[in-house]
């Protein structure tokens, strides 16, 4: 059975989320101002968020890693 991955934009408030997992959580930063991890309360990433998305056209392409918890990368 396939896992569904929810994509949510606010185009008022240029963001950008995007959630693995629906379960609680929270947030912490990550070495990009613009971007944000969801993490689960065992630490393992859930989903990730980015603010100020049209910003980033001006700049340069946005790459960061985000680390998958082992038993998720199985398939």
């Amino acid at each position: 059975m396939a896992e569904a991955i929810k994509v949510w934009y606010d185009k008022e408030g240029d963001y950008l989320e995007v959630l693995f997992e629906r379960k609680a959580g929270y947030f912490k930063e990550t070495e990009n101002d613009a971007v944000m991890e969801k993490l689960d309360d065992k630490g393992n990433i859930i989903g990730f968020s980015i603010s100020k998305v049209s910003a980033l056209k001006e700049q340069k392409p946005l790459s960061i890693e985000l680390k998958r918890h082992v038993a998720w990368q199985q398939a």
